[in-house]
């Protein structure tokens, strides 16, 4: 078993193969029946498999111009998201710029949007840099209402992250943390790669409920599928590669684009799990180019654009993160004309 160190990596946060698509004309068998329901039973959190089936937007953070939370303008997109159909949302994960928030900001983002969404999956990204602060923000996202953690791998000392290090890690915090945790394979924004056998291993720990895995390596993801746990679930970190990751047997997905095309995205995973594999990639194909500029071109700040062209309110990134151009949102509203996402 191994980790594999990225030594370089974009400022996006996303992983290189965005822009890659496969015409995909099979399915293979999936491990993972999807069930209607989405939220978790009541009851105790350890041992019992939250559901992680379907699309899982990303929600960037919004911002007023003065640089404070807008909440009003979450709320607008959260309803959004909520009418096109999403089975749940991820807060304070890599687009919602969890690592430019305090401590206040993050609980008071979970309590609004699970006041929002009563009745969705709400998915809290927990990630520090130790585990006792990891464990304190698993703690705090509980309190405020949400329904699992997702935690990268303490990735600032990567050089002494050996396997037995992570597996420590991932195993002390899931044995603790009174959410479900869903471990998050993000090697473009942490420099490090979690190896399939390091997955497979933890997924057999009963409150490691799946991953998000950003690789954008189809062999990772076919590997996972079939060395994993039976039940664990397995996310596409990006629309980049959501129809190759479904057709090998995913879950689901967290694609930051289904923040300005959910209907899109839900129409792959709704076709997938039909076997309808030729209307999917259409859409698949249709969307790349969009896809890659708010996510590999532009990150986050192309996103926020994005949604401003489309009247959903992305507002400002907050500093250092910079904002686009002119002769960029140019750009990329004729990706999204050309993508049939803008008329």
């Amino acid at each position: 078993m191994r980790i594999t160190f990225i030594p370089k990596f974009n400022g996006s946060c996303q992983p290189s193969a965005d822009d890659f698509v496969w015409a995909l004309g099979y399915s293979c068998e999936r491990r993972h029946p999807v069930t209607p329901s989405i939220r978790a039973e009541e009851g105790t959190i350890m041992g019992q498999m939250i559901k992680l089936q379907g699309i899982f937007p990303p929600l960037p953070t919004p911002f007023t111009a003065a640089d404070m939370l807008d909440v009003e303008a979450l709320s607008s997109h959260v309803s959004f998201l909520a009418s096109a159909g999403v089975h749940g949302v991820v807060v304070l994960g890599s687009n919602g710029e969890a690592v430019h928030l305090d401590s206040n900001e993050q609980q008071q983002m979970i309590r609004s949007v699970r006041a929002l969404l009563p009745a969705h999956t709400v998915i809290a990204g927990c990630s520090a840099l130790s585990t006792r602060r990891t464990l304190t923000q698993t703690q705090q996202a509980a309190e405020s209402g949400a329904d699992a953690a997702l935690i990268l791998p303490p990735h600032y000392y990567r050089a002494q992250m050996s396997l037995d290090a992570l597996l420590r890690y991932y195993t002390t915090v899931a044995d603790a943390s009174p959410l479900p945790v869903i471990v998050y394979n993000m090697p473009s924004c942490t420099g490090m790669d979690l190896d399939t056998d390091l997955l497979a291993q933890l997924s057999h720990h009963p409150n490691i409920h799946g991953v998000k895995d950003s690789s954008g390596d189809a062999g990772k993801l076919a590997r996972l599928v079939q060395e994993s746990q039976l039940g664990f679930q397995i996310l596409a970190g990006s629309a980049g590669f959501l129809l190759p990751a479904l057709a090998l047997g995913c879950t689901g997905g967290v694609p930051a684009l289904a923040n300005i095309a959910p209907q899109e995205c839900l129409e792959i995973y709704a076709l997938s799990q039909k076997g309808d594999w030729a209307r999917a990639r259409q859409i698949q194909v249709r969307l790349a180019a969009v896809n890659h500029a708010v996510t590999r071109r532009w990150g986050v700040a192309g996103l926020k654009a994005a949604m401003d062209l489309l009247g959903l309110r992305g507002g400002p990134v907050r500093a250092p993160l910079q904002p686009l151009s002119h002769q960029e949102i140019e750009t990329l509203r004729q990706l999204l004309v050309a993508s049939q996402i803008l008329c």
